[in-house]
């Protein structure tokens, strides 16, 4: 645990933070490079459901994205 404000707090919340960009860019580089032709089925399939879905889809991911950087930072990450 860190004390809100100090240095070490706020470098843990950057490693953080550049951990978990990193990962994402890492797997969406990985999903384009290896099926392509995936994403582009997975982008149709998004434009074919309503606005609200792929809102109510994206605060469920963003949600679990936060609870697994949550368990790993608690882990020890």
């Amino acid at each position: 645990s860190c004390l809100v404000g100090s240095e070490m707090c706020i470098r843990d919340r950057i490693e953080t933070t550049l951990l978990a960009l990193g990962l994402v860019l890492f797997i969406e580089g990985l999903v384009y490079a290896l099926a392509p032709s995936f994403v582009e089925q997975l982008l149709e399939t998004l434009r074919a459901l309503p606005i609200e879905s792929r809102r109510t889809a994206g605060l469920l991911a963003l949600t679990l994205g936060l609870v697994l950087i949550w368990a790993a930072k608690n882990l020890g990450a």
